[in-house]
């Protein structure tokens, strides 16, 4: 993983030197780097696509808000004296988000940069001189990370424009339309189906590439794409080989967000990050999600306070079951104020919450993929296709058993993907799966229906006071034409032929 770590650190110039047109120079300088010589070596190539690996880190830095947020997980520390992200990030906190919404640009914007490198480094590789093992595994990387994005665009926006190319013409930019989901299911299919056959099996990776994909990462994407689209068969041929590598529970909850305990056995998939240093590779999510005011209560250092954001509701902190012991480790009811020594009420994240020796330098990877996520999905396999048996009793209660509670039996299927919704939501908290999750299991008037519950919930009983400043009137008023989220206006000015998602 420090290897990984070290070649992200110089990548962004990689990338940035290929930003201009072919002939924005007459004569260009044979002593520089340009993109026709870079990808001509093993050693290139690699760093392009540590490039990717390291895009990865602003993009999943920011999903809490569009996954966690946007539904009755999270919620904002409510600041009266300052309004600035009122009309942007709170927006989706209150489902008053549209097209011109500034974070929203910005989640289009990221992943479809780092798409442009993918494609543009996957171009590349059948003329590059790299062993064909390595131009494999490249390749399967490479074609896993844009299978990942396009899942996710198509979670958030629906049909969306798929670009399987560079484009060498500025002006085809500006033609471009979207493909139905369809097709990029196919597409995100076809990339897994080369991602599985090229990338190592997770027992087969050498101790300075660990934290790189494994086919047991494609295999779990495969699922949860299978599982999405319905086809509960395949989800869990899928899933059961990812079941069958090797991967287990670690014995404490805990030990698996620890950041001195990274890449562990439960791990399939993580984002890499290093703190403790000026490197530039830690992650600053954290700061995002410790409360307003503390002035180093929760930060550990004085006089700096967190962003306010990603804040657990009262909502999630009570459906915790006695005795469940991930509450502890996941969430923080409130700190103490060492001034007044009085108790502060305003919840926030545990999870990822490590003492750490420079202010501002955490050292927390994200998990994306665990065995406990995969242990959850076969679960709900079973249970879709013909309600659950002791197989699909045997994954979730392992899960439950960890935690300390009672196992689940004798459930009806309703029952039982109650139960199962329920589960995922508390085992993967703040992981960036709640969105998603509901969207895959339930109906959009269930959905509907949930959020506006949910809504009204907080309004009757705010998680964090407001003080003088009231609701406005659309806050928490969900419609169902935003579970999908708007094109961008930015987009659309530039290229009219990108169509708006209904209701915008």
């Amino acid at each position: 993983m420090k290897n990984l770590i070290k070649i992200f650190i110089s990548l962004s110039i990689v990338f940035s030197m290929f930003s201009c047109s072919d002939d924005f120079l007459d004569k260009p300088n044979p002593n520089q780097l340009g993109e026709g010589s870079f990808y001509a070596s093993e050693v290139q190539v690699h760093q392009a696509v540590m490039g990717v690996y390291g895009q990865m880190q602003g993009i999943t830095g920011n999903q809490w808000l569009y996954s966690e947020m946007l539904t009755d997980n999270t919620t904002v520390h409510f600041d009266e004296g300052n309004r600035g992200n009122a009309p942007n990030i709170e927006s989706f906190e209150y489902w008053q988000y549209n097209s011109g919404t500034g974070r929203m640009y910005d989640l289009y914007r990221d992943i479809y940069n780092a798409m442009g490198n993918i494609n543009l480094t996957l171009s590349k590789l059948g003329e590059a001189d790299i062993d064909s093992g390595e131009k494999a595994r490249f390749e399967g990387e490479l074609r896993f990370f844009r299978a990942y994005y396009y899942f996710l665009l198509t979670q958030y926006f629906g049909d969306v424009v798929m670009i399987t190319e560079p484009l060498t013409d500025p002006s085809a930019a500006f033609e471009l339309e979207r493909s139905p989901i369809s097709a990029v299911y196919t597409q995100i299919e076809s990339d897994l189906d080369i991602a599985i056959a090229a990338l190592p099996h997770p027992g087969n990776v050498s101790a300075s590439d660990v934290g790189r994909l494994t086919k047991g990462a494609a295999l779990t994407l495969s699922g949860k794409l299978w599982l999405t689209r319905k086809d509960f068969g395949k989800a869990k041929t899928a899933l059961d080989q990812v079941a069958a590598m090797g991967y287990s529970l670690l014995g404490n909850y805990a030990d698996v967000f620890d950041p001195t305990n990274k890449n562990h056995n439960e791990s399939i998939f993580e984002v890499q990050f290093q703190g403790g240093n000026d490197l530039g590779e830690h992650n600053g999510f954290i700061y995002n999600f410790y409360p307003k005011f503390t002035n180093g209560e929760v930060t550990g250092f004085d006089g700096i306070s967190g962003g306010g954001w990603n804040i657990p509701t009262l909502d999630i902190i009570g459906d915790y079951e006695d005795g469940d012991v991930r509450k502890a480790i996941s969430i923080s009811e409130g700190y103490t104020d060492k001034n007044t020594g009085e108790f502060v009420a305003i919840p926030f994240i545990e999870k990822y919450h490590y003492e750490h020796a420079i202010q501002g330098r955490p050292d927390n990877n994200w998990p994306i993929y665990r065995y406990a996520d995969v242990l959850l999905m076969l679960a709900e396999t079973i249970n879709e296709q013909s309600g659950p048996n002791a197989e699909a009793y045997g994954y979730i209660n392992q899960v439950r058993d960890r935690a300390d509670l009672l196992p689940l039996s004798g459930l009806s299927q309703d029952e039982f993907r109650t139960a199962l919704l329920h589960e995922r939501r508390i085992e993967l908290a703040f992981e960036n799966h709640r969105w998603f999750d509901l969207r895959r299991t339930l109906s959009a008037t269930e959905l509907v229906a949930l959020l506006n519950s949910h809504g009204a919930s907080e309004k009757a009983n705010q998680t964090t006071p407001r003080g003088s400043v009231g609701f406005s009137a659309g806050d928490y008023i969900f419609d169902t034409h935003e579970i999908l989220f708007p094109i961008p206006n930015r987009e659309r000015v530039v290229n009219p032929d990108l169509t708006q998602n209904d209701g915008y």
